[in-house]
């Protein structure tokens, strides 16, 4: 596997392993389990500080190549074939299946709020939507620009993530003024992602004790939440983001198989934990009466994990692809060529 896919890889697991036992945490503490709150509280905004900015710094890494190779079109086909598409189909099943068995979960889930997925995205959804508006939006402005104007970019989405309260409020724009500065920065470090290859032993020293000053200072001596937004958020999220690449680098020359596995797989991880999280804490607290945290919480994510896996390699084995990409009749490469999804 080539290097820069290894690290890529390194950096979805651990990403994605922080989405699931922030699901599973956030279930477990909206069940009434005993819970320590203010730890939960503590921890939840940790994840919730960069863990998804770091899914849209890592899905703008190799942007520019994609628009170069398909163009302005076949992009926005392609996206829609790779997030929309299952955007729609998840929306519905995990919808659907929390309407059918509401009275087991946390949820409030109702029909119409399941079939208003075009204008109000639930869940764990939310990403899918708010990551197609971003590409939309970087592929209008990246084709008109030079690479030299790359950081330029990144530092005027900064800006407008700063000045998100001088706009009007819409979720629309605020999906896209809240993110489009870590998708930006994902595209400018493709550029200068040599430099940090080669100094990846000491720059995770340094990005490692920046993450842990940095969380500190936010969480503990200010009192901050993730939610507290402006330049303290902006720069902690960078600053833990640069963290996980660089350790994530420092991994990839030891060969952690089960987390580039996990990383690979990180969109029907994504796709399906909710359902096998929620699944695997009914059981246990309606059925058995487990309370135990600590058991819900490592059950909840070794499920949250490995059941997605296994259904991965059901869906390949019997051709059953069209619950992760449309069918070919329904493909965006039947509009345009180019749009076609690489292997």
């Amino acid at each position: 596997m080539h290097t820069r896919n290894t690290w890529v890889d390194n950096a979805k697991g651990i990403g994605i392993i922080l989405v699931v036992y922030g699901h599973v945490a956030r279930g477990i503490a909206s069940a009434n389990l005993p819970v320590d709150v203010k730890l939960f509280q503590l921890v939840d905004s940790i994840i919730y500080s960069f863990h998804m900015p770091l899914f849209f710094f890592l899905s703008g890494l190799f942007f520019y190549n994609s628009l170069l190779k398909r163009g302005r079109v076949g992009l926005v086909l392609n996206k829609m074939d790779t997030i929309l598409y299952p955007y729609v189909l998840w929306s519905l099943i995990q919808g659907f299946v929390e309407v059918a068995f509401s009275h087991y979960t946390n949820g409030d889930a109702t029909i119409g709020s399941v079939l208003s997925l075009i204008w109000h995205p639930r869940a764990q959804f939310w990403f899918l939507y708010a990551l197609f508006l971003v590409f939309t939006l970087c592929t209008l402005i990246y084709a008109h620009v030079r690479r030299t104007y790359f950081l330029a970019i990144t530092i005027i989405f900064a800006l407008s993530y700063l000045a998100d309260r001088l706009f009007p409020q819409s979720m629309i724009l605020g999906y896209l003024l809240g993110n489009t500065v870590f998708f930006a920065l994902g595209i400018w470090f493709n550029e200068v992602m040599a430099f940090f290859e080669e100094r990846r032993a000491w720059l995770t020293a340094a990005f490692s004790a920046l993450f842990v000053t940095a969380q500190f200072l936010f969480h503990i001596t200010f009192g901050f939440r993730y939610t507290e937004g402006g330049w303290p958020s902006l720069l902690l999220s960078m600053i833990s983001i640069f963290f996980v690449v660089m350790l994530s680098m420092c991994l990839s020359r030891a060969k952690f198989k089960w987390l580039q596995v996990l990383g690979a797989s990180s969109m029907t991880i994504y796709l399906m934990h909710i359902l096998v999280g929620s699944g695997t804490r009914v059981i246990f607290q309606k059925f058995l009466g487990i309370e135990s945290i600590s058991l819900h919480l490592v059950l909840g994510v070794i499920s949250g994990l490995v059941f997605p896996l296994l259904a991965q390699v059901v869906i390949r084995r019997y051709n059953w692809g069209v619950l992760l990409a449309p069918p070919e009749w329904m493909s965006a490469k039947r509009v345009s060529p180019r749009a076609a999804p690489t292997a």
